[in-house]
C-alpha cells in the first residue's frame, strides 16, 4: 500500500518510442538529435496531459547519452542516463513557472546558465507553464533566450500558447502536440491494464478515453478511479455509473421513438434520464453528438472520424439507415437551436420537451423533410395556418383555378363573381370602407396539393406573379396591397426572394399571408421550392406612397374610434 504508484506516474513514457499518439513530432526530435541539429530554444504547446513536459524530459536525456542506441533512443545504461533515472542529474534543471514568475526568479537561472554540464554535452531548462512568467520577466529572459551559451539548450511547455510574447515565439522552434486519439488512448488503457492484472470490456475503455478528452494523464487517473470502482473487474455499465455518463441505450431509445413519433413515449424517457440527476443541457449536448454520429456512419468516407468500440459502432450503423440524410439535418440544427437557448431559458424543461415534438414532428412534415423516396402529398399551407373561412384569398384563387379547369366550356355556362364597384374619382363614403362585412363565407375547398417542382424563374416573371396576387386576392385590403406592390421581392438565391417592408406592422401582416402567397406563387411559378424572407427597412419608408385614403385606413387601424366619428358626422374623402 505504501508503494502504490498512480498508473499516470508508473507508465510515465521513458524513451520516444513509448509516447503515445505523438508520432510525428517524436521523429522530428530523434531526427534532430542524430544528425545533431540541435535549436538553443524549443516550445512545447497544446492540451493538457498529451506528453509534453515528457518529451520534454525524453529529449534531454536523450541528447546527454553517452552512447545513444541506432534507433535515437538513450541508452539508460551510462552514467548520464544512470543519473537522470534517479533524478540526480546536475545537467537537467525544470522551473515550474506558475510560481517562479518573477524578475528574480528569472535572473536567478539566468546565473545558472552560464556554468557548464559536469557531466554530458548540454545543460537543459525546461520552463514549465512558461505563459505564467511576467511581462517583466519575459523581458529579463529575452536575451538569454537569444543568445545562450553553446551548452544551454531551453525547452518552454505551455498550454496557451496566445499568451506568450512574439518576441518569445520567434525565439523558439514551436512544437504543437494533438489530442491523444480515441483509439490510441484506448490501445494503451488496455496495456496498462493487461500489466495490472485488470480485466476491461472495450467499450468500457472507449468511454473513458471519450471522458479524458485527448488527454492520457487524464486517461490514466479515470482509469485508476474505476478500478477502484470495480475492484479490477472494468465493465461498461459500472464505467457509465460510477463516471455519471448518460448510457447509450437511451440515445437509441429516443431516436426510435422519434422516428415513430411517439412524443409520449419520448417525454417519458426524458423524466428518467432528468431523475437521475442529469442536467438537460448535457441530454441536448449528448442528443446532437448521436445524431452528428449518425450522420457519420452514413458515409464511408466519415465513417472513420467515429471512434466507438465494434458493439456499439455496429448499432450506430443499423439505425443510421434508418435515418435520411434530411432528417439529421433538421435534427442538428434542432438540438444546436436548443443548446443555445438552453441558458438563457427559463423553464429548462419544456424547452427540451419542445425539442422532442420537434424531432418527432420531422418524418410526419414533408416540408422539412424532403424525401425523395417518399412521395408524399404536399399538403396546403392554409390547412395549418387558417382555415378557409378565415383566408378569403385561398377563397378567390381557388374559383380563378376552377375558372381555369373549364376555360373551354361556353362562355354563357361561366359564372363571374359578384365584384364592388370601385369608386375612379377617388370620391367615397369613409362610412363605406368600413362597412360590416359578416355576410357568411362559402366553405371552399384548398388548393390541391402541389407536386414537387423546381423549374427556374426570373426576376421579372417573380415580379409580375407577386402584382397578380397584390391586384386579386387583396382590393379588400387596400393598405396590405398597396404596401405588396410598393414592396417588390428580390431575388437572392436560385429559389428564394426577401422583401423588405418598411415597418413591423407591414411585416406582421405580410407574415400573415405568407403561407397563401407561397403557395400562389409556388403554383404560378411552378417550384414548389421557393421560399421567402421578410425584412424591415426604415429606409424605404420615405419610398413609399400613400393617398388619403390609405393614410386614413391605417389611422383607423390604430384609432377604431376614427371610424366612429366618421359615421356620426356622415364624412366622405374627396
Amino acid at each position: 500500500m505504501d508503494n502504490y504508484i498512480v498508473s499516470a506516474r508508473k507508465y510515465r513514457p521513458a524513451t520516444f518510442q513509448s509516447v503515445v499518439g505523438q508520432k510525428s513530432l517524436t521523429t522530428t526530435l530523434k531526427n534532430a538529435i542524430h544528425n545533431h541539429k540541435l535549436a538553443h530554444a524549443y516550445l512545447f504547446c497544446g492540451p493538457r496531459g498529451v506528453g509534453k513536459t515528457t518529451c520534454a524530459r525524453i529529449f534531454a536525456k536523450t541528447i546527454n547519452c553517452l552512447h545513444p542506441t541506432p534507433e535515437g533512443e538513450a541508452c539508460n545504461a551510462c552514467e548520464s542516463c544512470m543519473s537522470f533515472n534517479e533524478q540526480r542529474s546536475y545537467n537537467i534543471h525544470e522551473l515550474d513557472a506558475a510560481s517562479n514568475n518573477s524578475v528574480e526568479d528569472i535572473r536567478s537561472l539566468i546565473e545558472q546558465v552560464r556554468i557548464p554540464p559536469q557531466l554530458g554535452k548540454y545543460k537543459v531548462y525546461i520552463i514549465d507553464e512558461v505563459h505564467m512568467l511576467s511581462s517583466a520577466a519575459f523581458n529579463a529572459f529575452l536575451k538569454t533566450l537569444e543568445e545562450p551559451p553553446h551548452h544551454a539548450i531551453f525547452i518552454l511547455a505551455t498550454t496557451e500558447k496566445h499568451k506568450i510574447l512574439p518576441t518569445i515565439l520567434s525565439r523558439c522552434q514551436i512544437y504543437d502536440f494533438n489530442r491523444i486519439g480515441i483509439n490510441d488512448t484506448v490501445e494503451h488503457l488496455q496495456y496498462v491494464a493487461q500489466q495490472e492484472g485488470v480485466s476491461a470490456e472495450p467499450e468500457a475503455l472507449n468511454v473513458i478515453a471519450q471522458k479524458a478528452d485527448g488527454g492520457m494523464r487524464d486517461a490514466l487517473s479515470i482509469f485508476d478511479q474505476v478500478v477502484s470502482f470495480t475492484g479490477g473487474n472494468i465493465s461498461y455499465r459500472s464505467v457509465i455509473e460510477n463516471l455519471n455518463v448518460l448510457d447509450y441505450e437511451y440515445y437509441f431509445q429516443l431516436t426510435d421513438n422519434i422516428l415513430q413519433g411517439n412524443i409520449g413515449k419520448c417525454f417519458l424517457i426524458l423524466n428518467e434520464i432528468l431523475s437521475k440527476g442529469f442536467e438537460g443541457q448535457n441530454i441536448v449536448g449528448g442528443l446532437a453528438s448521436h445524431f452528428r454520429d449518425l450522420m457519420v456512419c452514413k458515409d464511408p468516407q466519415t465513417i472513420v472520424l467515429f471512434e466507438v468500440g465494434d458493439v456499439i459502432k455496429k448499432r450506430y450503423l443499423e439505425l443510421a439507415v434508418r435515418c435520411e440524410n434530411p432528417f439529421l439535418y433538421k435534427a442538428l440544427e434542432y438540438t444546436n437551436e436548443c443548446d443555445l437557448n438552453y441558458r438563457l431559458s427559463k423553464n429548462k424543461r419544456l424547452l427540451v420537451e419542445i425539442l422532442l415534438i420537434r424531432l418527432c414532428q420531422l418524418n410526419s412534415s414533408p416540408s422539412s423533410m424532403g424525401d425523395d423516396k417518399k412521395k408524399i402529398a404536399i399538403e396546403p399551407l392554409t390547412a395549418h395556418v387558417a382555415s378557409p373561412e378565415k383566408s378569403p384569398e385561398v377563397k378567390q384563387y381557388t374559383e380563378n383555378q376552377q375558372q381555369a379547369t373549364i376555360a373551354s366550356q361556353p362562355a354563357a355556362q361561366k359564372e363571374t363573381p359578384p365584384a364592388k364597384a370601385i369608386n375612379e374619382r377617388l370620391s367615397f363614403s369613409l362610412k363605406d370602407l368600413y362597412e360590416d362585412k359578416k355576410e357568411p363565407v362559402q366553405t371552399q375547398q384548398a388548393p390541391a396539393a402541389l407536386e414537387s417542382q423546381t423549374n427556374d424563374f426570373t426576376q421579372q416573371e417573380l415580379n409580375a406573379a407577386w402584382t397578380a396576387y397584390a391586384n386579386q386576392f387583396l382590393k379588400e385590403e387596400q393598405h396590405l396591397q398597396n404596401s405588396m406592390l410598393n414592396s417588390l421581392p428580390r431575388m437572392t438565391d436560385k429559389y428564394a426572394f426577401e422583401v423588405s417592408v418598411y415597418n413591423p406592422e407591414q411585416q406582421q401582416k405580410l407574415t400573415e399571408r405568407a403561407p397563401t402567397l407561397l403557395e400562389y406563387l409556388r403554383s404560378q411559378l411552378h417550384n414548389t421550392a421557393i421560399s421567402m424572407h421578410i425584412s424591415i427597412d426604415e429606409s424605404a419608408k420615405d419610398k413609399i406612397f400613400m393617398s388619403d385614403r390609405d393614410r386614413y385606413i391605417q389611422m383607423a387601424e390604430k384609432n377604431p374610434s376614427l371610424h366612429s366619428l366618421a359615421n356620426e358626422f356622415g364624412l366622405t374623402l374627396d
